[in-house]
């Protein structure tokens, strides 16, 4: 499952300065094409509502062998995405960020996500959900 936060919807036309120009589409089709490398598929949803994402979280635990997030701004925010990610324990859960979290201001540079994910990703731009989904096909193929 692929997981997209609040504003990313808006990408290629929110900050380019930041994020750059690639839309959400670009990161769909990046992501569903490294994971047809490794015969899997991706669901991917952006929500701009934290209950939603966490309602998604939930339904990943069922349906879902791995979680590729970008909690956007509920990163810094959000003990509710934390609390449900630390239900995914048998799911590979990967957190990425477009931007390096850790130039950016002060409350950028912490993440509730970070302590529950397998692996976080900042600063390759949208590279980065690419590397996440190896690393999640990775991780799924060292567990079996």
């Amino acid at each position: 499952m692929l997981l997209n936060g609040p504003n990313l919807n808006l990408l290629g036309r929110r900050q380019p300065e930041v994020y750059g120009t690639d839309t959400l589409a670009d990161v769909e089709k990046l992501c569903a094409e490294v994971a047809a490398r490794h015969g899997a598929t991706v669901d991917a949803r952006q929500s701009n509502h934290e209950g939603e994402l966490v309602d998604w979280i939930h339904e990943a635990r069922e349906r879902h062998a791995g979680i590729v997030i970008n909690p956007a701004a509920y990163s810094h925010t959000s003990v509710a995405l934390l609390d449900a990610l630390a239900t995914c324990d048998a799911l590979p859960v990967v957190e990425v960020h477009i931007s390096n979290i850790h130039r950016r201001e002060a409350f950028r540079h912490h993440s509730y996500v970070s302590g529950v994910a397998d692996a976080v990703i900042a600063g390759c731009g949208i590279q980065g959900y690419g590397f996440a989904v190896e690393r999640v096909c990775r991780l799924l193929a060292e567990r079996g």
